[in-house]
């Protein structure tokens, strides 16, 4: 009878490694949970060497795709992937149709080594952890979980509908701040505009008449002369700036950028950074909430899949995105390995709301922990589009009101020497 060596965990959550005898690897993995153990890696001892020599320790095949697939299209292939096999189609044919569906790009490339690989005798989830690029450590690990287990079908619906709802959410918030931003960018080219080519034609005419201008009206020509790159000099002479006011303008979100990247290379910076943006009125609060939705979602959906709580942890922490909620998430994930439970070092950390805290707690002592995680995750979800929606709508009034105060500023410095001039002409 054909032996199979397994990797698994215990009930504690430490890993396993033996062999088992079964006629196939159904049976195998039936005999494995059995003995009261999860599987994570169930292969055939002395099978092909294709396969054999793919999954020896510390080796893996060289990734052919290269740049990474947008999350649409991989939600879309997951979809599609998990309509199939719901249909009952073999794993290889349907890596095969959706391979020729896809137009040329990473994700082609990457499905089309994926198929080989698994033609040759490799499990799904260690064909795709070959291209990190294109599937992420979550999704691979869930393929393990749902291979693992036997229900692959399941587990690749349940994927495809965790990044169906992350994508709704991050779509709503890129929808909602395109108004504002793009009101704001009008703005800003008008304004400049003004100041570059309006600005300087009242300058002559108010030099022509040699009179004494107003306060706004010498701070809006200070200012149009920085943008445009002149400046006076002791002897009261105009002349050029080495560096012009527009290219600060133009070039400081270069600059911003770049250093938001240096600092975010580091740990420390990262954290700081992270933690700083939580703190930010009101688009922390949204900011917040979304962390805290992404991550009792990936949890949840993680250990409903059936993969350990320590290793949906780490999984979890590397997925957050946030280095707030990784570090939080380390302390959990250290405290329930010494015995603890998940509530109390989730209490302590102080980065979720008590109510967070609270069904956590609920759902431990009934064992759903998953089904409470995912509740949370879509309260939050809907909490983050009501104050989505709340900003833009304030959002509205406020750049109403600031645009106003700019451009009555200007008409204000523009028209004050123009009413001297009247008077002083009419003998007023």
């Amino acid at each position: 009878m054909p032996k199979f060596q397994y990797e698994a965990m215990d009930a504690q959550g430490k890993e396993v490694k033996d062999e088992v005898e079964a006629p196939n690897s159904e049976e195998a993995v039936a005999k494995i949970r059995a003995q009261g153990y999860f599987p994570t890696k169930v292969k055939q001892k002395g099978g092909q060497k294709k396969a054999a020599a793919a999954t020896l320790p510390g080796q893996r095949r060289k990734a052919v795709s290269v740049g990474r697939v947008g999350q649409k299209q991989l939600t879309q292939f997951t979809r599609q992937l998990s309509t199939l096999m719901d249909a009952g189609l073999p794993i290889l044919r349907s890596l095969r149709i959706l391979e020729q569906q896809q137009k040329p790009g990473p994700l082609r490339v990457a499905l089309r080594t994926v198929a080989e690989d698994v033609e040759g005798g490799m499990t799904l989830s260690e064909a795709m952890s070959a291209h990190p690029k294109v599937f992420d450590r979550l999704y691979c690990n869930m393929i393990a979980a749902g291979e693992a287990g036997g229900v692959l079908d399941v587990i690749l619906q349940r994927l495809a509908e965790f990044m169906e709802k992350a994508q709704k959410l991050k779509r709503k918030v890129i929808g909602a701040m395109i108004y504002p931003v793009a009101v704001l960018t009008f703005a800003f080219m008008i304004v400049a505009g003004i100041m570059v080519f309006v600005v300087p034609k009242f300058k002559a005419i108010f030099d022509d008449f040699d009179t004494t201008l107003p306060g706004p009206t010498v701070l809006l020509m200070g200012m149009s002369e920085w943008m445009i790159g002149n400046t006076t000099n002791a002897a009261g002479e105009t002349v050029p700036m080495a560096i012009p006011g527009w290219a600060y303008i133009v070039f400081s979100p270069v600059i911003f950028l770049t250093l938001w990247k240096l600092i975010r290379k580091f740990e420390g910076g990262r954290y700081a950074l992270d933690l700083v943006k939580l703190k930010i009125p009101i688009l922390g609060n949204i900011l917040t909430k979304t962390a805290i939705a992404r991550f009792t979602r990936t949890l949840g959906t993680l250990i409903s899949a059936g993969v350990p709580i320590l290793e949906a942890l780490n999984i979890t922490k590397d997925t957050s995105g946030n280095e707030v909620y990784v570090r939080a998430m380390a302390r959990v994930h250290d405290s329930i390995r010494e015995g603890e439970s998940f509530a109390e070092p989730l209490r302590a950390s102080k980065v979720v709301d008590s109510l967070v805290v609270n069904m956590v707690d609920v759902g431990e002592e009934t064992g759903d922990l998953d089904k409470m995680l995912i509740k949370v995750a879509d309260n939050y979800d809907d909490e983050v589009e009501t104050l989505v929606a709340s900003l833009v709508s304030m959002l509205e009034p406020v750049m109403v009101i600031v645009l106003g105060l700019i451009v009555g500023f200007i008409v204000i410095a523009l028209f004050l020497p123009m009413v001297s001039l009247v008077n002083s002409l009419t003998g007023g």
